[in-house]
């Protein structure tokens, strides 16, 4: 494979692509786009940064048939975020590359009135989150039975017992025939078994497991429930970070945190789930262009968000998924540049950085916070008694 030309997709996509140096495909592309142009169903399991939007953006430009008003790809994302970015991607590559296909972005939270309007441009790609795709297909307002391929991005998500109902309904609103497409960083056995369950004899590409950088370090440091959010603003300070996210479980103290933060000096913008799209990109944009170096967010930024030049990464809580780990840390330590880990646990949470360790095959160094410094700390020593 020497390029896209070697795909069967048409010149001015090539061309477009290499206007934003986008000439070599990808592995997971190589092995997905042909089924995908052939009209199968496909399972797509590739690490975070791999190219799995192209994978199936490309060849739904190709099957578009531009003079056509009709819809005719729709892609869920788990986030709104994951959503906007998803379709910046396929409004670049339909400017790039002068082909006029029209996508829109539609997810929940947002004036419903305002996307209803955006359906008059007669998109050829819908990309949205769940609920709101299901409302509007509900409504009428996005006709289904019109759909010849649906991508569910990040599946392991949308696959999860607490979305995937919202899913199997709008499959269910669309014709027997059309393609069903399925990408994600890492899928458990149970949302590939349910991947599997909804599709025709798919192609099931699981390319190699995502390894953690060795550019990394993972450091811990030691505190009591009450004393972490203390300890991580002293960490912040210590490392001095020029862009770190800062990892949360729950959602709802996302916001508490960035307050916090901000209230102590520290340059801060949060992303949670009750913000406007507004507040949201207003945030991003802000992180971004480095007026903010500390976002703080839960696990949605860890996967598929395009974040660049982070040097540090800061767990305040351990993920609920010890797995989700490696998605964390891999937003930093990028391009050949060095990355460091924090983590802030109690004593009992310690036995949660072994798990890690095993599960990853790395090492945590312990530190300790002295002076406004990280110090390595030292095991007591032990005095021979003989």
């Amino acid at each position: 494979m020497n390029g896209f030309s070697d795909f069967d997709i048409n010149e001015q996509l090539v061309k477009g692509l290499a206007k934003d140096d986008i000439t070599i495909p990808t592995e997971i592309q190589v092995q997905s786009i042909p089924s995908i142009i052939q009209g199968k169903d496909l399972i797509g399991e590739a690490v975070t940064g791999s190219g799995k939007t192209l994978s199936y953006l490309l060849p739904s430009f190709q099957r578009i048939d531009v003079a056509s008003k009709d819809l005719h790809t729709l892609i869920i994302a788990p986030t709104h975020e994951l959503v906007v970015q998803i379709n910046n991607v396929a409004k670049d590559l339909a400017k790039s590359a002068d082909y006029p296909v029209r996508s829109v972005a539609i997810m929940g939270n947002v004036n419903i009135k305002r996307q209803v309007e955006s359906l008059k441009v007669k998109p050829h790609i819908i990309v949205g989150t769940a609920g709101r795709v299901l409302e509007l297909i509900k409504a009428k307002k996005i006709k289904a039975h019109l759909i010849k391929t649906i991508v569910i991005d990040e599946a392991d998500k949308l696959l999860s017992d607490n979305n995937q109902q919202a899913l199997k309904d709008i499959i269910k609103t669309t014709l027997k025939d059309r393609q069903l497409l399925a990408f994600s960083a890492s899928m458990s056995d149970q949302s590939l078994e349910r991947a599997i369950a909804l599709m025709k004899e798919p192609q099931v590409l699981r390319l190699k497991k995502e390894k953690i950088n060795n550019d990394i370090q993972h450091f811990y440091l030691t505190a009591s429930r009450r004393d972490k959010i203390n300890l991580l603003r002293k960490a912040i300070h210590a490392a001095k970070p020029t862009k770190a996210i800062v990892f949360l479980n729950k959602n709802e103290l996302i916001q508490d945190m960035r307050d916090r933060l901000v209230y102590h000096q520290v340059d801060a913008v949060a992303i949670f789930g009750n913000a406007s799209k507004a507040d949201r990109k207003k945030a991003l944009d802000a992180f971004k262009n480095g007026s903010a170096k500390i976002l703080v967010a839960s696990d949605l930024v860890a996967r598929g968000m395009d974040l660049q030049g982070i040097t540090h990464v800061f767990n305040l809580d351990i993920p609920a998924d010890l797995h989700e780990y490696t998605h964390r840390v891999g937003r930093t330590g990028r391009a050949g540049k060095k990355g460091t880990a924090i983590s802030i646990v109690t004593e009992k949470e310690v036995q949660f950085i072994r798990a890690i360790e095993k599960l990853n095959g790395i090492k945590f160094v312990e530190k300790d916070l002295i002076k406004g410094k990280l110090y390595t700390k030292r095991m007591p020593s032990v005095k021979n008694k003989h």
